[in-house]
């Protein structure tokens, strides 16, 4: 009898990258690189590039820029954002390979929970009292508070996430009824919109 397995494993074919997919979205930094790399090549045509110097000069050059100097490639970005999006909702992916879950930056946003919220209030204190925390550490420690607290202390973190939960379900039956949000109600609770900007900004910081 052969040795030959009698049910072999199936050869797995990789798919190449579809040409017919989107070129993907920019960013203001990716424009500047390029920007120095036209510069380059018109200054010195024949020179060969070190990549890794290059990118180095390329930072050390974008990072003490002003605001106003990123402006232009920021605005680059965003208008390259816009043409990937209007192209990724019209691309259709070969049969077998799944669609990126498209998100609308107009949708929603989730609503954070009772713990998050408490987390936005308390985190800026567990810095202070213990810099270089890590985020995981961070974490742990506000993990620890909430759930020491008793239910009274919890009690404004529940009834602010329940209406900021309300609202949003509001929001969302709005949005999938009409593609957008009411901006009517909206407007009522736009001082918790803010509040949460602010706890996603810290989390942006953490990353």
């Amino acid at each position: 009898m052969s040795g030959r397995p009698l049910f072999s494993r199936p050869t797995q074919v990789t798919m190449g990258k579809d040409p017919r997919k989107p070129r993907g979205k920019m960013s203001s930094y990716a424009y500047f690189v390029q920007t120095c790399r036209a510069e380059h090549k018109k200054k010195q045509p024949e020179a060969s590039v070190n990549f890794a110097e290059f990118s180095k000069k390329c930072s050390e050059r974008w990072k003490p820029m002003s605001p106003k100097e990123k402006g232009t490639f920021e605005d680059m970005a965003k208008q390259d954002k816009v043409r990937y999006e209007r192209e990724m909702k019209n691309y259709i992916p070969p049969n077998g390979q799944k669609k990126k879950r498209f998100k609308d930056p107009n949708a929603p946003k989730r609503p954070p929970s009772a713990f998050f919220i408490f987390c936005a209030d308390f985190r800026a204190k567990i810095k202070s009292e213990h810099p270089g925390l890590s985020i995981g550490d961070t974490a742990k420690k506000l993990g620890v508070m909430w759930n020491s607290s008793a239910a009274e202390e919890k009690k404004p973190y529940e009834k602010k996430a329940a209406t900021l939960k309300e609202k949003y379900d509001k929001d969302i039956a709005s949005y999938r009824t009409n593609g957008r949000v009411d901006t009517a109600s909206s407007a009522a609770a736009e001082d918790d919109d803010d509040e949460d900007d602010e706890e996603d900004d810290d989390e942006d910081d953490d990353e």
